[in-house]
Formats: structure tokens, sequence, C-alpha cells
């Protein structure tokens, strides 16, 4: 059995431990509301966008001549996987998840016999990358400065992929990270983002919200300006999904955390309390013992 002294030692520490994981789930309740805030603000730019470009492809016609971007390299030899994490933990399984993600559509191209490389952006992507993959990161993104999602990273990852692909590094490329549904909920999610993949139904819905539009000065030259700029803008959507799902799960793991920590001391509490009256116990016994002898 522990001593007092090792137990109330332990229910200190427990305390402390408690006053750190309640004061991060306050802070990262404070910065979930903003990043909340700014990760729904962006969905509908980013949706919309790709309704237009659907809308734009569809009145054009893709052939060898069209831009690479669209048309792709003809072939699916080399697949990159983009994958943008967190720089920091103590946020549950919100990298795990991500990570697993990843990981089945990696393990899934390679027995299909393609070719699979990784662009890694966040710290704990990095790890885990080197890990299981050791040998085939493509490039590593610094996002250790960036405090808060910014589309200028988002930016400088997509003029970095597209540099990538003209120069025949790859011929897809999947983005794979957290979509935010709620503090509680996050989920992990892959798209493709290179060759840019144009939806129908996004085109209909484009066409459908108001009447003919006209574009000058042509279809195929807007959709060529806006290919890069839709990449951008899909690569800062992940990163705004990923900080608010971030905060939202590590707000809630800082919070089964404490709770946890709570009922530890009062375990530990309990049983300072037994161990104490115990040896209260066996004092009197052994003064009272002491006393019939004499």
């Amino acid at each position: 059995m522990a001593s007092l002294k090792a137990l109330k030692i332990r229910i200190g520490s427990v305390k402390s431990t408690q006053k750190i994981t309640r004061a991060m789930k306050t802070v990262a309740a404070a910065k979930l509301r903003r990043a909340q805030d700014a990760a729904v603000a962006g969905r509908p730019y980013a949706e919309r966008l790709a309704a237009v470009m659907a809308s734009l492809a569809s009145k054009v016609t893709i052939s060898a001549s069209s831009p690479k971007l669209l048309a792709g390299t003809g072939k699916q030899d080399t697949h990159l996987i983009v994958l943008a994490t967190s720089e920091r933990g103590l946020a549950g399984g919100f990298n795990t998840n991500i990570i697993r993600a990843a990981r089945r559509t990696a393990d899934d191209l390679i027995a299909q016999g393609k070719t699979v490389r990784f662009y890694i952006a966040g710290r704990k992507g990095r790890a885990a990358v080197n890990r299981f993959y050791p040998k085939l990161t493509l490039a590593d993104r610094d996002m250790s400065q960036a405090k808060t999602a910014r589309f200028e990273d988002a930016q400088a990852i997509a003029q970095d992929l597209i540099a990538r692909y003209e120069a025949g590094e790859f011929d897809v490329a999947y983005l794979f990270f957290s979509k935010f549904q709620s503090a509680l909920v996050q989920e992990p999610t892959g798209k493709q983002i290179i060759p840019v993949p144009l939806d129908a139904s996004a085109s209909t819905s484009a066409t459908s919200a108001g009447a003919a539009v006209s574009y000058e000065p042509d279809e195929e030259a807007i959709l060529a300006d806006l290919l890069p700029k839709n990449i951008a803008i899909q690569i800062y959507s992940a990163l705004l999904e990923n900080q608010a799902g971030f905060y939202g799960s590590q707000m809630t793991a800082m919070d089964n955390a404490t709770r946890n920590a709570g009922d530890m001391i009062n375990r530990l509490t309990i049983q300072y309390n037994r161990t104490r009256q115990a040896a209260i116990t066996t004092e009197l016994v052994e003064i009272i013992s002491g006393a019939e002898a004499l």
C-alpha cells in the first residue's frame, strides 16, 4: 500500500495536470469559435468556384491542347498524396484519423502497382510518413511558423504542386484533411485536386441558379486562368477545415482529460483517507495495548 506522503504527492501532481488541461480546454474553446466561423464562411466560395469551373468545362471540349491541369498527363502511374495535418498533438484522434485514411488509399494504390509519393504539410503527418513510408516523401512543407490557416500558405503549396505536376513528378494528386462537422465530429476526407475533377452535378447547380451565362473573353481562357486559383482555394479550404477540426478535437480531448483527472483525484483522496484512518487505528491499538501492559 502506498504511503501517505506518496499519495499526497500524487494527488498534488494530478491536480496540477488538471489545471493545465482545464486551461488548454478554455484556450481551445476560444480559438474554436473563430476557426469554425472561418471554415464555415469559406465553404460557399470554394463550392461556388467549383460549380463555375464545372459549368465552364461543360462548354469546352477537352483535348490534348487543353490545360494539363484539366486534361491530365494521359497516364496514372504516379500518385501524390498531399497529407495535411496539425503541427501539434494533444487533440485526441484528429491526426491519427487523417493519417489512417491516407494510408488506406496509399496501400490500395501500392497494391495496384502504382507509384505513391507524399507531400507533407504538418509535423504530425511528417512523423507518420517517416515511420510507415520512410522513402516515399516527395516534399515536406514546413508549417511550424503558421499560427493560423493563411491563404498565402495554401497558394504557395498550390504553386509548388503545379510546378511539380508540370515537371512530370506525378500524374494524380489527392488532398487528405479533416472536414469539420462539430467539436465532437471531424470527418477524415480525401479528394482529388490534380487534375482538377469536374462534377457534373455542380455544373447543373451553377446553371440552374439563374439565367444563361455568357463568358468573356471565352470559356477556355477563363478556365485556364481559374484552374490554379481553384487548387489554391481547395487547399485553403482544407487548411481552414483542419484548423477548426483540430481545436474542436483538442477541446474535447482536454475536457475528457480534465474529467479523468477529477475522477483520479477522487479515487486517490479516498485511498489517502482510508490509509490515514488505518494508520490512526493502528496507532490507537498500539497505545491501548501499551497502556494495558502497564
